[in-house]
């Protein structure tokens, strides 16, 4: 072999395209038939998947189709392997390398990215995004960083792109409905949240062993942090953090589980455990002077979530119905692109959520509470975002 030629372009010698391609999904031509019918095709927002981890292949990309008003037309990926499967799936799909990750930009492929790269290279890749006008779904956490995160936002605001950090739980029923409990006042004076979130991961697991500011702080404390500042409607005023690193859990200096005290204006708290060093548990907890609402799982997007009510001695439970996760978040900010709406979650929300992090580092050195600096923005959740999508059939390639 060449040595001037990758190994990109070896696989796409192969993948014939002169002949007809046969994606996953198969097409009827809709121009053509709408047009018979006299019915006028939707538009849709085309997007380019950059970064090909788990969420992306599993939920994301399946979700992509019964959206209604989104499809993929470029990947960008560092697998050639994972590039060539997919161009052969995705008849309309264009692949790119990461270092080929402008030229997709200015191919005029894509009116959106969604950006699930490790955290640590966001700005990498959102900034060049958003300066040229590609508006950008930006997996949490936004990034490493206040000042990268500011970085993101200062680019989004020199352009005309719309910026939406990925907590899809913002469009999520369940999640949504506790939300309207607490505002509505059934449970009284609502003045504590306790969570705790965990998993079991091993050494080998790339989340431990690939980039900057790994472990569970930096993966699974953005779901309490950004669930209790929903919550409370409020941002914290200061936070404590605490570590431990089990000999016996295989990652060697990695803080495998972190405790999180957060203090609130009108004497409320919030405390929270994320673990890799645990049984499987993702719930939250919410007092009030009247009622205790338990939401659980109250993370994850792979099965349905429950509320159990307790109000003195009567308990209740409700059991939603599980929705496609992905599928609704981008729906919404497709929807948001076609009606040039802003969409919430905001850039300023995602940074919110850094700066406690920040402030809970500070925390582990110096043993004490720290000061957050708290993120003036105008958006708030609002329950009216919330989307119902069927879950669909997970596939990983």
């Amino acid at each position: 072999m060449p040595k001037e030629q990758s190994s990109y372009s070896v696989l796409r010698n192969f993948s014939r395209r002169d002949e007809p391609k046969f994606g996953a999904f198969p097409r009827v031509n809709a121009v053509d038939l709408s047009g018979m019918l006299g019915f006028k095709e939707q538009k849709k927002v085309r997007y380019g998947v950059v970064g090909l981890g788990n969420v992306s292949q599993e939920p994301l990309i399946p979700g992509v189709e019964h959206t209604g008003n989104s499809e993929i037309t470029a990947i960008v990926t560092s697998h050639p392997l994972k590039a060539f499967e997919l161009e052969l799936k995705y008849n309309t799909c264009k692949t790119y390398p990461y270092e080929q990750f402008q030229e997709m930009i200015d191919s005029r492929l894509v009116d959106a990215i969604y950006l699930a790269t490790p955290n640590w290279r966001h700005a990498e890749f959102a900034v060049p995004a958003l300066e040229a006008g590609i508006h950008v779904l930006l997996e949490k956490p936004m990034e490493i960083n206040s000042a990268r995160c500011e970085a993101i936002l200062n680019a989004q605001k020199r352009s005309n792109a719309k910026l939406m950090i990925a907590y899809r739980l913002h469009s999520e029923p369940a999640t949504l409905h506790a939300l309207e409990r607490v505002r509505s006042g059934e449970l009284g004076h609502v003045h504590l949240f306790s969570s705790v979130f965990s998993q079991r991961v091993t050494q080998d697991d790339h989340r431990v062993v690939h980039g900057d500011a790994l472990g569970p702080l930096f993966e699974m404390s953005f779901y309490p942090i950004n669930g209790v500042r929903r919550l409370f409607g409020d941002e914290p005023i200061e936070a404590f953090g605490a570590a431990t690193r089990h000999s016996d859990s295989g990652l060697g200096d990695l803080d495998d589980t972190v405790s999180v005290i957060l203090r609130f204006p009108g004497e409320r708290l919030a405390q929270f455990t994320v673990s890799y060093y645990g049984n499987p548990h993702n719930a939250y907890t919410i007092l009030g002077t009247k009622a205790v609402l338990e939401v659980n799982p109250g993370y994850i997007w792979s099965k349905p979530m429950e509320h159990f009510w307790t109000e003195g001695t009567k308990e209740k439970d409700e059991s939603f119905k599980n929705v496609d996760h992905f599928g609704i978040e981008m729906k919404y900010f497709s929807e948001c692109i076609l009606e040039e709406r802003d969409p919430e979650p905001d850039g300023y929300e995602g940074l919110a959520d850094v700066r406690v992090v920040e402030a809970i580092l500070r925390s582990q050195k110096s043993c004490t509470f720290e000061k957050i600096d708290a993120v003036v923005h105008p958006h708030r959740v609002d329950p009216s975002q919330a989307h119902k999508l069927s879950p669909v059939k997970t596939r990983k390639w």
